[in-house]
């Protein structure tokens, strides 16, 4: 362990209690905050804050000054990457920024930073944290779709006792998942426990425990005409934007369940629509969409065959705890001069 510390500025809403926790956690880091500068959380995970609260101007050359005293940043400021690219070229001294979301490089990428100041600030991300939420998310989307969920509330609605039908099953099924980062793993994880095949879309290209086959990108359309079901966990980014097209939603197996963890920009929900409209498409659970908050006119309000989630999968009560713990793991890598864990690659923003 070396001698060296690091000056870091929490800049988004941190409780106490956490913040001493990561100060237990690694002694060598000076964490400042002050959190009357800091906008009160309405629910774990919130670190935008209060959308009511307003700093006095005073408060806010305070606020900007510390923050541009800061070699490690906990959190893009206000989570805006207006501001994050402010205080990148003001602060010389700034090395490192932890971003709260698992998909933070989009953050990053918003903030326009020249490739020399990417290359001196590195910037992390919150990956890991949502896998064990978000794979449970996305079991429950797809036993809903096994399980007939459209129908069983269309019925009850209608106080309507139906005849039986046989129900679907996951053991047996194939099941595509996209992206094999730890979201995606998790999913396997736990499909495979189930008797679940699964064919696993990665770019790294890897085995990953309980997927029975990894594929390129570039073999999608393939794989696709194999799956029963479907879970995306992919990033938004420009080589991912509506990769999931009218192609690919007519290559599934007719009824296919379809969930999206990851990024709503992945899908053309044109062709979802209308892959559901047609019954290709059984049910599709969604906690993203393209645009976020959805539109009022969109079609997947009141698609029979929608299950929409308003992009809460991932927050549990422990968020907030775990987040602060992998900066801390990774504050005493960097203190270390170890790589640091979740690095947003500068490329391709993810």
């Amino acid at each position: 362990m070396s001698g060296r510390r690091a000056r870091a500025v929490v800049a988004t809403p941190l409780s106490e209690e956490l913040c001493t926790r990561i100060e237990q956690a690694e002694p060598r880091l000076q964490l400042v905050r002050e959190q009357e500068l800091l906008p009160p959380m309405r629910h774990p995970a919130d670190f935008a804050g209060d959308p009511s609260f307003r700093r006095t101007p005073a408060q806010q050359k305070r606020f900007d000054d510390l923050i541009d005293s800061a070699e490690v940043l906990y959190g893009i400021p206000d989570v805006d990457p207006t501001a994050l690219a402010r205080t990148v070229r003001s602060n010389s001294r700034l090395r490192w920024v932890q971003v709260m979301a698992a998909g933070g490089g989009s953050q990053v990428r918003a903030a326009r930073l020249t490739d020399s100041e990417l290359r001196r600030v590195s910037f992390t991300t919150s990956a890991g944290v949502h896998g064990d939420p978000l794979a449970e998310f996305a079991l429950f989307g797809l036993l809903a779709g096994a399980k007939s969920l459209p129908r069983l509330l269309d019925q009850q609605r209608r106080r309507e006792w139906s005849g039986r039908w046989a129900m679907g099953r996951l053991h047996g099924s194939t099941v595509l998942v996209l992206g094999l980062g730890g979201i995606g793993a998790t999913v396997a994880r736990l499909l495979g426990m189930l008797g679940v095949e699964i064919i696993g879309v990665s770019r790294h290209g890897r085995p990953v425990p309980h997927v029975d086959e990894v594929i390129p990108l570039d073999l999608l359309p393939q794989a696709a005409k194999r799956a029963d079901a479907v879970v995306a966990t992919l990033p938004g980014t420009d080589s991912t934007e509506r990769l999931l097209d009218d192609e690919f939603f007519t290559a599934l197996h007719p009824g296919a369940t379809f969930v999206n963890v990851g990024r709503g920009t992945v899908v053309d929900e044109d062709a979802l629509v209308t892959a559901l409209d047609t019954g290709q498409v059984g049910l599709a659970v969604l906690d993203v969409t393209a645009t976020e908050p959805l539109p009022a006119e969109s079609p997947l309000w009141t698609h029979p065959r929608v299950l929409l989630s308003p992009h809460t999968a991932a927050l549990d009560p422990a968020e907030d705890r775990r987040i602060a713990d992998l900066f801390a793991l990774n504050a005493s890598r960097y203190l270390d001069g170890q790589p640091l864990q979740n690095l947003v690659d500068i490329e391709q923003f993810y």
